[in-house]
């Protein structure tokens, strides 16, 4: 069944079920390290939500992607990848500081990170985590700058971010009229760097793994268009 239509019918704990379920053979250890990143991300997304449904929906739905569809294992990737918001949206919160600039919460919140799991998650998030914004330039071309000069040098944090897209693109018609024009806007112009990206050899990805998000990254694009050109 898709992600997202498990959204809709079970919601949440069905999600956390099939998350579950995709680690079950996973080593003792590697199992708790993600129960742990679990338990965190729910901790610090507890009030959040997407539009219309608990912002947990959208971790969950990340991590099980890329194990179910990607055929990524790697521990570090998935932790990584439920906690992909964690310093973006809960910087204090995760750093356990009260206040202080952006940056000092920013790396006190990803060392956090690197204390409790590893380097190689912290590094991951930090990768895919959106720098403080210049408030005199345009916010969508300054995302789209971060994403194509990160991903450029971290290409397992590309494996975490078309996992992120597909599920902001494909998925924009699970959303509001408002959110998805928003999002589309946002969202299209990165698609052509997207597909650049994965086709790189350096790309940890199987070739059906790459032919299934090129896939994706087309049917967000029709999306796109539909959204934006109709």
């Amino acid at each position: 069944m898709p992600l997202h239509a498990i959204t809709e019918v079970y919601g949440e704990a069905g999600l956390r079920e099939r998350f579950l379920l995709e680690v079950n053979a996973f080593p003792p250890d590697e199992q708790a390290q993600l129960a742990d990143a679990l338990e965190l991300a729910g901790k610090l997304h507890a009030e959040d939500r997407r539009v219309r449904e608990p912002y947990m929906n959208h971790l969950l739905r990340v991590a099980i992607r890329i194990i179910k569809y990607y055929g990524i294992r790697d521990v570090d990737v998935l932790t990584a990848a439920l906690l992909h918001d964690a310093v973006e949206d809960h910087p204090a919160e995760l750093g356990l500081l009260a206040t202080g600039t952006h940056q000092e919460l920013t790396e006190s919140a990803i060392g956090e990170l690197a204390r409790r799991f590893n380097p190689k998650v912290a590094e991951l998030v930090r990768s895919v985590t959106n720098p403080e914004y210049d408030p005199d330039r345009d916010r969508h071309e300054q995302y789209r700058e971060h994403v194509e000069a990160s991903l450029d040098r971290d290409p397992w944090a590309r494996v975490i971010k078309v996992s992120d897209f597909t599920d902001n693109g494909v998925g924009v018609i699970h959303t509001t009229a408002e959110k998805a024009y928003s999002s589309a806007t946002k969202y299209r112009p990165l698609v052509p760097k997207l597909r650049e990206l994965v086709g790189r050899p350096d790309t940890p990805l199987s070739l059906a793994a790459k032919d299934h998000i090129l896939d994706q990254l087309d049917l967000a694009e029709e999306r796109f268009a539909a959204i934006l050109d109709d």
